[in-house]
């Protein structure tokens, strides 16, 4: 014997009632089977309605008249289908069922209060209209089918909403019952019978409870619960995108996820097959072929350490502490007879090594009679002192890591705090069952979506997250989103899983929170209607939850460079090749600093200073390990590099700082690297990079053309452009001078005793310095640890490519 039971959405339309219909068929003829109907999707919803309606006053009709219709297309529409369906006999039975719904809504609104047991019977309707329906359905199929009335066969005990079955009593009337082998058994579920006959309802997830006990009664070999998802997941895809179908549990391990939350099956569900050991399949009613999830025994399940995440929400923790607690007998005890005597449903509870406190959350709904209740019960011990008042955190979410592996698995709690900390997740409290099939941590509600991302990524994804939002999408940008895009599947084979969900210019900004497509981002850019907002941008990234959300800075604008703190705060790393915000005010300088650490996400600048070169992370580096810097000297700019360099070939002032923008390595005006203010911003980061809390005005600047010369004697760019060449005559006498004296003209930066000065420098054949040129940027570093020989990096430090190189290693340090 198989019983199968198909939910709400397997029965939304003649189609799928088909479908259903069709299933049934062909399972029939492998094995007797037995069937339990839900009511049609919305339909219990429609019914709950309209008692509201009713209680409150309002017109009802409208309500029945849209169940009524519903129904009555379907029978039109199934009539259609199967030609031979007797759509008379059922559209009468309609029409009384729906009559004896208009009386009964008439007896609530009279009395203007509405009893359980009427409530019930009205609720209940869909699921005896399915059953009127399907047993049509076979008929016509030419199949043998009997229905069990469940008011008869299965017994309960309890109230009208959640009654409990008696799976023995119910056994023995159901096996009274003389059940051919080969007619099909159909049941409504959701629905019992008290001890006086009356109809009962089952509560949340009544039907799949109806299809285990019926499972259970008949010692079915197999329970089918069929449903509108493939099966059970890892976790709610619906907030985890990337959650994996699971394709065992065992009956302890779904106990467990049903319980926190999961919401395919209620822990009621389980019990009945798990007593009898009936293995349970969740199957997808529009995906049949589909393998779904099997519940069974754990010695023929394939244990995987962790089986599933999943998380209740709008929870509120009471704690119950006082000095007078410790060595008080039977305090437990107490706490959980009040909340018994209240109705309330505990779901954790923890108490500190000290004795001082117990605490227990219970849903949100519940707290007011739960702190009554516990008020009730300690009256005279907090009339005394002995006890603390009563404490209570709102807002609160619980969230459970399932599976029977976890036993003997070490370190699995530090990964889950581990991932909770990088999610920036406060844990308020923590619990571990004592089968240890299960920790839950209790967290605020609002970091929820974002904690369960996390642990799953951590504890199931073999992927590491990169989502890239990169604003500026000039030389560097646009080098970056191509080096991304050629190197994408290359990572994908390392398992990292660099996304760019958005792109941002001045103007305007494209998102797209599933990575964009990089084949065509600049006419996606272009048709974007969304207007540059980056505090809105902060926005979107917090609402979807990202797991490791990246700035990228491509720009050299100020108001981008202000923005970083309010980035950080907002949980996204911080990767800047704009200099702007490192050598602002001191006082911004502290702001980010403190706001890295109090978000605990990365601000990544490595490409301040020397484009590709890892300047910053190996003086980090050798900072950490208790060097001191003595003093620094360094040509730190690629296009006063290439400029220099070609001088000595002899090419003039004019036509080397030409031949350096054709090649890309000045800045769209080439006066902002004459200034020296460039090469002056980078050695600031190094400065106050190793402690020297300097201004940018503190710092000396040499000028390799005197700013009067380079801004006052030409009126625009395209003047200067026009008039270089007259600043050869200014500058021939340098070269002359150098070549007298055996040097050469090098633009060196130089830090010495906290004091910085940037200026050109006549340096001979045996410097350091002499033969870098051709673009290329050296920096000398005279530390404790390095001297006489300095430490010397070396490379080119100038043209999109390097420093959008730059940036990528940034972008993969934020996975560490």
């Amino acid at each position: 014997m198989r019983v199968l039971k198909f939910g709400g959405t397997s029965l939304s339309n003649a189609q799928q009632f088909m479908c259903v219909a069709n299933i049934i068929n062909k399972n029939s003829k492998k094995e007797q089977i037995a069937v339990v109907l839900s009511a049609p999707a919305t339909i219990t919803n429609y019914l709950v309605l309209a008692i509201d309606n009713t209680l409150h006053g309002l017109d009802v009709l409208k309500s029945i008249y849209s169940i009524k219709n519903f129904f009555i297309t379907l029978i039109k529409d199934i009539t259609q289908i199967q030609s031979e369906f007797n759509s008379s006999v059922l559209n009468s039975i309609l029409e009384k069922e729906f009559d004896r719904l208009k009386k009964l809504l008439y007896g609530v609104s009279l009395l203007n209060f509405c009893p359980d047991n009427i409530n019930a019977d009205i609720i209940c309707l869909g699921e005896k209209l399915s059953v009127v329906l399907m047993k049509e359905i076979l008929t016509t199929q030419n199949l043998k089918v009997i229905v069990l009335d469940p008011v008869k066969v299965i017994v309960t005990r309890g109230g009208y909403s959640t009654s409990i079955v008696n799976i023995e009593e119910s056994t023995q009337r159901i096996q009274s019952i003389s059940i051919a082998c080969d007619e099909i058994v159909l049941m409504a579920g959701f629905t019992g019978g008290n001890k006086y006959g009356e109809l009962v309802t089952l509560g949340r997830n009544g039907s799949d409870y109806s299809a285990a006990i019926l499972s259970a009664c008949l010692r079915a070999n197999l329970c089918e619960i069929w449903t509108d998802v493939d099966g059970i997941y890892t976790c709610d895809p619906h907030q985890v995108p990337d959650a994996k179908l699971l394709r065992t549990l065992s009956y302890t391990e779904a106990m467990e996820l049903s319980y926190f939350g999961a919401k395919i099956l209620h822990p009621r569900t389980i019990v009945p097959i798990a007593q009898f050991h009936i293995p349970c399949l969740i199957k997808n009613i529009f995906n049949p072929d589909g393998s779904g999830t099997l519940i069974g025994s754990s010695d023929n399940i394939t244990t995987n350490i962790v089986k599933g995440i999943t998380y209740l929400k709008n929870m509120v923790m009471l704690n119950i502490s006082g000095p007078g607690m410790k060595g008080m007998i039977g305090m437990a005890a107490r706490v959980f007879a009040s909340m018994s005597r209240a109705e309330c449903s505990v779901v954790l509870i923890t108490q500190s090594s000290s004795e001082y406190s117990i605490s227990l959350c219970v849903p949100n709904q519940e707290c007011e009679k739960a702190c009554d209740a516990l008020n009730e019960e300690f009256h005279l011990e907090l009339k005394n002192r002995l006890l603390e008042p009563i404490d209570s955190v709102l807002d609160l979410a619980i969230i459970s890591v399932v599976g029977d592996g976890m036993r003997t698995q070490l370190g699995l709690a530090g990964k889950l705090f581990g991932a909770l900390a990088r999610a920036n997740v406060n844990i308020i409290a923590i619990t571990q069952g004592s089968s240890e099939r299960s920790i839950s941590v209790v967290v605020k509600n609002n970091v929820t979506a974002i904690g369960v991302k996390t642990v799953h990524q951590v504890l199931f994804s073999t992927d590491q997250v990169i989502d890239a939002f990169i604003i500026g999408v000039g030389g560097v940008g646009n080098a970056l989103i191509k080096q991304i895009y050629k190197q994408y599947f290359w990572l994908k084979n390392k398992r990292i899983d660099l996304r760019v969900c958005g792109i941002i210019n001045s103007q305007i900004m494209f998102i797209n929170m599933d990575g964009i497509d990089l084949n065509h981002w600049k006419s996606l850019l272009m048709q974007s209607q969304e207007l540059c907002d980056l505090k809105k941008l902060i926005t979107i990234i917090q609402k979807y939850h990202l797991l490791n959300p990246v700035i990228v800075d491509c720009t050299s604008s100020l108001q981008v460079a202000n923005c970083y703190v309010d980035f950080l705060l907002g949980g996204c790393h911080v990767i800047a090749p704009n200099k702007k915000a490192n050598t602002g005010s001191m006082e911004y300088y502290k702001k980010l600093r403190s706001a890295v650490t109090a978000s605990r996400r990365k601000f990544l600048y490595d490409t301040n200073v020397g484009a590709g070169l890892p300047v910053i992370e190996n003086l980090q580096n050798l900072l950490s390990a208790g060097d001191e810097l003595i003093r620094f000297s360094g040509i730190l700019s690629g296009s006063l590099s290439y400029i220099f360099g070609k001088i000595d070939e002899g090419l003039s002032l004019s036509k080397a700082i030409l031949l350096a923008k054709e090649n890309g390595y000045t800045e769209p005006d080439p006066r902002d690297d004459l200034s020296g203010v460039d090469v002056a911003r980078k050695l600031l980061v190094l400065a106050r990079e190793v402690g020297y809390e300097l201004e940018l005005k503190d710092i000396y600047i040499e000028p390799v053309i005197p700013n009067n010369i380079l801004y006052n004697n030409f009126h625009s760019i395209n003047d200067f452009f026009k008039r270089l060449s007259s600043l050869d005559n200014y500058f021939i006498c340098k070269i002359n001078e150098a070549k007298k004296l055996g040097r050469v003209l090098r633009y060196i930066g130089n830090i010495q005793k906290g004091e910085c000065c940037v200026k050109i420098e006549f340096v001979d054949h045996n410097h350091p310095l002499c033969k870098v040129k051709d673009g290329e940027n050296a920096l000398a570093f005279f530390t404790q640890y390095y001297q006489p020989l300095p430490l010397i990096l070396r490379g080119y430090g100038a043209g999109n490519n390097v420093t959008a190189a730059g940036v990528f290693a940034d972008l993969l340090r934020t996975l560490s």
